[in-house]
């Protein structure tokens, strides 16, 4: 990944969706590098495994030079510094975002004060998806096709198919 500065995108991603992809995609704008950091988290029951989420994110994004996906566990700050990076990149749907995400910039900021947060609205088309609904729904055989990637509907049916 080439120099520049550097943007860390942490989420579970569980399976990312097109919300994810667009705000992957408006970093990438404003950064010089842009790494998505899938949270590992081992006491979380997710339907994808973190190195399964890290392809579909890469499948969903395609090829860019300046992006790296990478996975992480413990404290994001400690990653963040550990990549040495100072940008944390959250993207916000709604109102319920906004307040559980202020309170996660308050407690890294206070963690560590050299780190900002930057949020970034998605897109209109995006403000009512989340990985969860999108799991909800395709679970119930609803058409989540608009929502994903191609191949993250068919890694999504195959899943649910297995269960």
């Amino acid at each position: 990944m080439a120099e520049g500065r550097l943007a860390i995108y942490p989420g579970s991603f569980d399976p990312p969706h097109l919300g994810h992809v667009n705000v992957i995609a408006r970093a990438l704008a404003a950064f010089d590098r842009v790494l998505v950091a899938v949270v590992g988290n081992p006491e979380k029951r997710s339907l994808f495994t973190p190195a399964e989420r890290m392809e579909m994110i890469r499948e969903s994004v395609g090829d860019h030079p300046n992006l790296d996906v990478d996975q992480f566990d413990g404290l994001l700050v400690d990653y963040v510094r550990a990549r040495g990076a100072r940008t944390i990149v959250r993207g916000l749907r709604a109102v319920q975002d906004f307040e559980f995400e202020l309170q996660m910039a308050g407690m890294n900021r206070k963690l560590a004060p050299e780190v900002d947060t930057l949020f970034m609205m998605t897109d209109a088309d995006w403000f009512f998806v989340s990985s969860r609904m999108v799991r909800e729904v395709a679970s119930l055989g609803g058409d989540v096709s608009q929502m994903v990637a191609p191949s993250v509907l068919a890694r999504l049916h195959r899943r649910l198919a297995e269960r």
